[in-house]
């Protein structure tokens, strides 16, 4: 990303993020780091969002009334958001009304199709956060079936949405190639901003001293001396959490030493039957949902960290966090594992249980390599993924979109020719 000077002048934004923000985990992370950023660099931001979720200090969080029939809600799709959409659209549309602001963001493609109404109805940019294929997701969820006559039909307003933005920013550059090719979205309007990761807060010894971190691995009852195998994310098969048990199986069936700290919600309960079924007690530790401010300190208490997420079209800004914290790191081989690991990444085939016990035990029985990729990890980070140039960049898009445009005098002389338009484009 190139380096772009600040605006003279703060930028008012609305940000419309249709999810129970602050939740632990994935998208959540994202837009709080830009909302950070993006103040640190002198925008005023105001977050729409859901009813539910933890109010952060220094953040405006605008929230929508409750829906009576769905108090509780858990993470992915469901046909209750329609109604979690239609309260945030009426809780976006008063902002709108009665506050200025110089430009609308929005998040996933709710938000997007939410927030093309208020920028047209206030004549505002667009700008739209891309995480990853709505269909995809809602086919990962086990929420959407392929094959299925609703496909198509969402599908198609999944395109529709696509077109509504005058910038889209993604996650990944493989979700840019993924809407250039799979959507037919202009590439002049998409920009590949990457998860980042703040360098300051994910530090590798995570504030622990060596008494204190041993301390706290007993208190979760890991043995000492056993190596640890870290993750930390949702607790989803689609995020891989199946096929990673599986591997811990088949670890200790080889006799392989290491214990598995498996960190995250929702379905606690439900993996730690499968654990024990698998009789795995004794080998692996459900720590249940760790707040964001505390992730630093549960994965400073590994030795070897694993992304299973089998999902091919989502983000995975949780490597960047392992990277961060010098943890080598066990990825299948997806191509956003690939964008953010490059060869310091040891990869395993994607879905197969084996290869990714395979990729650990490579780790595990090498120490001192491992130990050279964590640290070579870092400062991949440190060079391409920080969210200081991020939020540069994304003001560089900001203020493109925000200047005024040229006034252009009409032409007195006649239109080219087409032969001559395409002699003009190969000078």
């Amino acid at each position: 990303m190139p380096s772009m000077p600040q605006n003279t002048s703060p930028y008012r934004i609305l940000m419309v993020a249709p999810t129970s923000f602050f939740a632990d985990y994935g998208c959540h992370v994202r837009i709080l780091e830009e909302t950070r950023i993006l103040q640190k660099l002198g925008c005023q931001v105001t977050i729409a969002t859901y009813y539910k979720g933890r109010d952060l200090p220094g953040l405006e969080i605008i929230r929508t009334r409750p829906v009576p029939w769905r108090e509780e809600y858990q993470v992915g799709s469901s046909r209750h958001k329609l109604g979690f959409d239609a309260l945030l659209s009426w809780t976006s549309l008063k902002l709108i009304l009665r506050r200025r602001f110089d430009l609308v963001h929005a998040h996933l493609h709710e938000g997007a199709l939410i927030g093309s109404v208020l920028a047209k109805l206030r004549r505002l940019p667009l700008v739209f956060d891309f995480q990853g294929s709505l269909t995809a997701e809602m086919v990962d969820h086990k929420f959407l079936d392929p094959d299925g006559a609703w496909y198509k039909l969402i599908r198609g307003l999944e395109t529709r949405i696509n077109c509504l933005p005058r910038a889209i920013l993604t996650s990944s550059r493989h979700a840019a190639h993924t809407l250039e090719r799979d959507f037919d979205c202009d590439p002049g309007r998409i920009h590949a901003v990457p998860d980042a990761v703040n360098l300051d807060f994910f530090r590798p010894d995570g504030g622990w001293s060596l008494a204190g971190r041993a301390a706290r691995k007993a208190s979760l009852g890991i043995p000492p001396g056993r190596p640890v195998v870290a993750y930390l994310g949702l607790l989803t098969e689609y995020q891989g959490i199946g096929k990673l048990l599986q591997a811990a199986v088949e670890l200790r069936r080889r006799d392989v030493d290491a214990h598995f700290m498996i960190m995250g919600y929702p379905s606690v309960e439900h993996y730690r039957h499968i654990a024990s079924n698998l009789g795995l007690d004794g080998w692996v530790t459900f720590t249940g949902k760790v707040p964001y401010e505390q992730a630093p300190r549960y994965l400073a208490l590994g030795d070897v960290a694993v992304a299973p997420k089998i999902s091919t079209t989502e983000g995975s800004g949780k490597i960047l966090n392992y990277m961060a914290m010098e943890l080598p790191t066990v990825a299948f081989d997806v191509p956003v594992s690939r964008e953010f690991l490059g060869g310091l990444g040891v990869y395993a085939e994607p879905g197969n249980s084996r290869s990714l016990a395979d990729a650990l035990q490579s780790l595990l029985a090498a120490p001192s390599w491992a130990k050279s990729l964590g640290q070579r990890s870092r400062q991949r980070v440190a060079e391409g993924y920080s969210w200081d140039q991020a939020g540069r960049y994304i003001l560089s898009i900001y203020d493109q979109l925000l200047q005024p445009e040229p006034h252009h005098e009409p032409s007195l002389t006649a239109s080219p020719s087409g032969s001559e338009r395409q002699k003009g484009k190969r000078l």
